[in-house]
């Protein structure tokens, strides 16, 4: 018998995350991403929202960054590796004016520079090319043991799918973030439980998580993903210990805030909307 995706605490975070209310500001993030698609037709969009909250607190408050000079070497770096998710990221961008939000409305056309995977070099505030799964914290580990060498002060937040926690390579670069003591790396999980096709626990369960990354030499915490006073609070605790890379291990909703999303893995992604599909979320996105 399969194990059930369903948290059986209801006080735990993954319970929690399938019952918190979004505010105006994370209604209006969505909205953004739902005006994106109707000009791409297009996108993984249940992935996107996911993560949002995360997004949106470290954009809003925890990185630092400099939208006018998008390279500025002090800068925190941020990889979403789950590439595939950044419909929430560009809508962050541009929020912060790292190009105009003029773009957003030329996602995945020829005469834009957002595509369905975000480009380091062609997007601004991109700091890799990601969506090929289980590189982000390969090339986010390179980054802090960078600043350990160049004496910086940047930390580096890399954001990864749980599907993605998979690959081989997650957990090499794990090895030796631990190896090192980067205590300035923050991995964020965005554990919403469901791959392509079905949920983390059928296609390659991930459980016990926590206890995962905790043998692996990270110092870990769970949060509810959608909870932006947990997630504040997350993050100023940083880091959790003062020799160790930190994980914080996020259970958040895929789809959250539209509930056909949430519920049917053929959304995971679709390369053609219909105007019936975008009223149907718009309408989705607004009783909820």
């Amino acid at each position: 018998m399969e194990p059930s995706s369903a948290p059986s605490d209801p006080s735990s975070p993954a319970a929690r995350a399938l019952r918190t209310r979004l505010d105006a500001r994370s209604k209006d993030l969505r909205r953004k991403i739902l005006t994106m698609v109707e000009a791409g037709r297009r996108g993984h969009i249940p992935s996107a929202l996911s993560p949002m909250e995360i997004l949106r607190v470290l954009y809003d408050e925890v990185l630092r960054l400099d939208p006018r000079n998008p390279l500025w070497k002090d800068r925190d770096r941020c990889i979403l590796s789950k590439g595939h998710g950044c419909l929430a990221l560009y809508v962050l961008l541009a929020e912060k004016g790292f190009f105009p939000a003029e773009e957003l409305l030329k996602y995945c056309k020829s005469d834009g520079i957002l595509g369905g995977h975000p480009e380091r070099g062609k997007v601004p505030g991109v700091e890799a090319s990601t969506g090929s799964l289980g590189h982000g914290l390969s090339i986010g580990v390179g980054m802090a043991i960078n600043a350990r060498l160049e004496k910086a002060d940047y930390r580096t937040f890399v954001i990864l799918g749980d599907g993605e926690q998979n690959e081989g390579s997650v957990w090499e670069a794990a090895m030796v973030a631990s190896k090192h003591r980067l205590n300035r790396l923050t991995v964020i999980s965005d554990y919403n439980k469901r791959m392509t096709y079905d949920s983390t626990y059928v296609v390659q369960d991930l459980e016990p998580l926590a206890a995962k990354w905790s043998s692996f030499g990270f110092e870990v915490r769970e949060v509810d993903g959608h909870d932006l006073e947990a997630l504040r609070a997350a993050f100023r605790a940083l880091p959790f210990h003062p020799e160790k890379p930190s994980q914080i291990i996020c259970h958040t909703v895929k789809g959250k805030g539209i509930p056909v999303l949430e519920a049917d893995p053929a959304w995971h992604h679709k390369p053609k909307i219909s105007d019936a599909d975008l009223l149907m979320l718009r309408d989705g996105l607004e009783a909820s």
